[in-house]
């Protein structure tokens, strides 16, 4: 017996006087309302109608049972609107700042069709670990090292001139005696791209091809160093995608198979599991995987 259905009932036909309003009250058909009443007075052991061919009335053992199966009944139509509420509610959800706008408001919109309401909040890979660990998103793509993801996204050197080569060696920076004297050419990285396996990768291979400190350095925003490659021969540490989007010539690092690594994290494992269920490729195209890549 569903005891809430029956306590619906009851109410309903004790608040009318008969069966037939009751449930139609109820938008149930009257035989199924007096299933559910009988179903309760032999649960109870006790009668809670007295029946006529005119009416139904209240029994003592009735009027006793009233006032807890409205409660009952109240208590559970709460609880359905809250659910609904927080079904509805939208799921904060910690994404990398380099997610083109396309992409995370396809994203949205696939979610919408699991029942889930995104809500995307852009922050760097520090900040999205710390919003995590403060229970200030539901969830964020965190960044890992690219073996220990779900998601791998390729990193390589892109610059304003097309080099002419399949790939760039981050040696060919290093200055001849001739060049000693001017700007030497650097490699930007951008915040992204500012966490231990591919910051310390690339500033370890600095060291062994003898390129000086200053050669590796990481900007303070995407935009910043993207403008410092526009405006001179240096090279920016990024994403095929970004590349494409900032209309810069992308070659894999010579030297180096670098990559972003990132996989979900959450306070709660069924937060965990919500974004996992989302379509693997539509989160992948928002941290700039390439088509086609698994």
């Amino acid at each position: 017996m569903d005891l809430v259905e029956a306590c619906k009932a009851f109410v309903a036909v004790s608040g009318h006087g008969s069966f037939t309003v009751g449930a139609a009250a109820a938008r149930i058909p009257q035989s199924v309302a007096s299933r559910r009443v009988a179903a309760l007075e032999e649960h109870f052991g006790a009668r809670l109608f007295t029946r006529t061919s005119r009416s139904v009335t209240l029994t003592p053992f009735g009027r006793e049972m009233l006032p807890s199966a409205r409660r009952l009944v109240d208590l559970a139509e709460a609880m359905a609107h809250d659910a609904e509420r927080a079904r509805l509610r939208p799921f904060r959800l910690a994404v990398p700042a380099v997610c083109a706008p396309r992409p995370l408001a396809r994203l949205v919109a696939d979610a919408r069709r699991h029942d889930l309401d995104l809500d995307p909040h852009p922050a760097g890979p520090g900040e999205r670990a710390d919003l995590v660990r403060a229970q200030d998103v539901r969830a964020a793509l965190v960044a890992v090292p690219p073996d220990e993801g779900s998601w791998r996204v390729p990193l390589g050197l892109a610059g304003r001139d097309d080099p002419g080569a399949a790939s760039l060696y981050v040696e060919t920076l290093r200055a001849g005696r001739a060049e000693r004297t001017a700007r030497r050419r650097r490699v930007w990285l951008q915040p992204e791209d500012d966490v231990p396996h591919v910051r310390d990768r690339v500033t370890r291979l600095r060291d062994a091809v003898g390129l000086q400190p200053s050669q590796v350095a990481v900007s303070s925003s995407l935009v910043a160093a993207a403008a410092d490659v526009l405006g001179s021969s240096d090279l920016l540490l990024c994403s095929p995608g970004q590349a494409d989007d900032l209309g810069l010539h992308w070659r894999p690092v010579g030297e180096l198979d670098l990559a972003r690594g990132y996989d979900i994290a959450a306070g709660v494992r069924e937060d965990a599991e919500r974004v996992r269920d989302l379509p693997h490729a539509a989160i992948g195209r928002c941290l700039g995987v390439p088509a086609g890549a698994a």
